[in-house]
């Protein structure tokens, strides 16, 4: 079985714009990165009790807080992030949810072993709140790539993966090798393809992501969760988690039209894979 999410920030930067695009496409669940247009992270405990109230009014579940925990530079102070860290947590609590988000900091490149104290700490804060963290591979962290994200997920017990094979595929490597390399530690999966030679964001099925073989691949009887990224258009706050120009294939004139175009493509692949949509869920 599959089920599907979305960071519902790509379609409109209000909560209620958000709620209504995944009512839109039938998505029940939500990956929190935007609120109202403030990173989740900066949100108040008061305000998050607000939002949790309305999400759960309006019959959509909190399946991840999509933190930038890690999405800064190795060198910071960590002692000063660690608050952070307890209060992203206490987020996740508050909305349900027992997992968040997180990276493995910029400019680490030869600084693992500091990398991986610092998740060690940071996954003991969390499992402190009953939160798992999982890791999702950027370029530029040090878990851009798949050898460097085993080395964290050996190394860093408790620690669970996000696949993203678009970001696989932006830093050079194959985004089924990776997945086979990785797949006993995923835990879920952001759905975004990209064109490898150009590096152009498209719908899922439309670069050289292979999204068919991941939907093919999977076991009958595992229940995977599918978070759709589209970055089909640049939404707000994408300055502030991405440092890099987003390259775009196809135009659309506003961010609830290229949120559905992202919900439409993946639909498509599953369907013609044999899943069936039943009230929320994907099934062979």
């Amino acid at each position: 079985m599959i089920r599907l999410c979305a960071f519902a920030d790509e379609a409109a930067e209000s909560v209620t714009g958000q709620i209504a695009a995944l009512k839109r496409n039938g998505i029940g669940l939500i990956e929190l990165r935007g609120l109202d247009g403030v990173n989740i992270s900066e949100i108040t405990e008061e305000k998050a009790r607000e939002y949790a109230a309305l999400f759960e009014k309006e019959g959509i579940k909190v399946w991840s807080i999509g933190s930038p925990l890690g999405k800064v530079d190795i060198k910071g102070d960590f002692d000063e992030y660690v608050a952070l860290v307890h209060h992203v947590c206490r987020l996740a609590n508050i909305f349900g949810t027992k997992r968040v988000r997180i990276f493995s900091f910029y400019g680490a490149y030869d600084d693992e072993a500091e990398v991986v104290r610092r998740l060690n700490i940071m996954v003991l804060i969390a499992e402190t709140y009953g939160v798992m963290l999982c890791h999702e591979n950027e370029k530029l962290i040090f878990g851009d790539t798949p050898e460097r994200c085993l080395a964290l997920l050996d190394a860093v017990k408790g620690l669970r993966a996000i696949y993203d094979p678009a970001n696989y595929v932006e830093v050079g490597a194959d985004a089924i090798d990776a997945k086979l390399a990785l797949y006993e530690k995923i835990d879920y999966y952001h759905i975004k393809d990209v064109i490898a030679a150009t590096g152009e964001l498209v719908p899922a099925g439309l670069g050289d992501c292979n999204i068919r073989n991941l939907v093919t691949d999977l076991g009958n009887d595992e229940d995977k969760v599918f978070t759709i990224e589209p970055h089909l258009r640049v939404f707000s706050g994408y300055s502030s988690i991405d440092p890099t120009e987003m390259k775009n294939k196809y135009s659309f004139d506003t961010g609830d039209e290229a949120f559905d175009a992202a919900c439409n493509a993946l639909k498509v692949i599953l369907n013609d894979c044999g899943y069936t949509e039943y009230d929320g869920e994907y099934k062979k």
